[in-house]
């Protein structure tokens, strides 16, 4: 919008407002939240009723660290990075082989129901330690 600065009078005020700014800070804000909402939508695809602990404080990670989710349902069933596919102990086997082939390996995110049985847990970070992912981390529910 072009603005002009030749008024009939010298002073009245510069009617206009300039919007374009506050344009661009809403579709800024669109954008934001169309990624963080894909991202959080992605995570929760498979679901897994997360165990309960007690609050405390964390450190953040680095910002060129990349995590891998592998969600274990109620049921046993392994679901690897938000696929919606139950994979058996051979398949999941050779996906984490081929994330530790990579350059830099991801931190594993390991989302185990709480009903789960805890022998299925410690098979797959039993599988995650024969693939020499031995960065991997535990998600939980932060509880009261």
């Amino acid at each position: 919008m072009a603005r002009t600065f030749r008024r009939k009078h010298a002073t009245h005020p510069i009617a206009e407002l300039n919007v374009t700014n506050l344009i661009d800070l809403g579709f800024m804000l669109l954008i934001i939240f169309m990624v963080a909402a894909s991202v959080i939508k992605n995570e929760q695809t498979i679901p897994v009723n997360l165990p309960v602990e007690s609050k405390s404080p964390q450190e953040k990670p680095d910002k060129d660290v990349r995590f891998v989710a592998i969600a274990v349902d109620a049921k046993g069933n392994f679901f690897l990075d938000g696929k919606p596919t139950p994979l058996t102990v051979p398949e999941l086997r050779t996906r984490l082989r081929a994330y530790a082939t990579e350059a830099k390996p991801p931190i594993m995110r390991v989302r185990g129901d709480g009903d789960v049985s805890y022998k299925r847990i410690v098979q797959l970070t039993d599988e995650l330690k024969r693939a020499n992912l031995l960065k991997f981390t535990l998600d939980t529910q932060t509880g009261g």
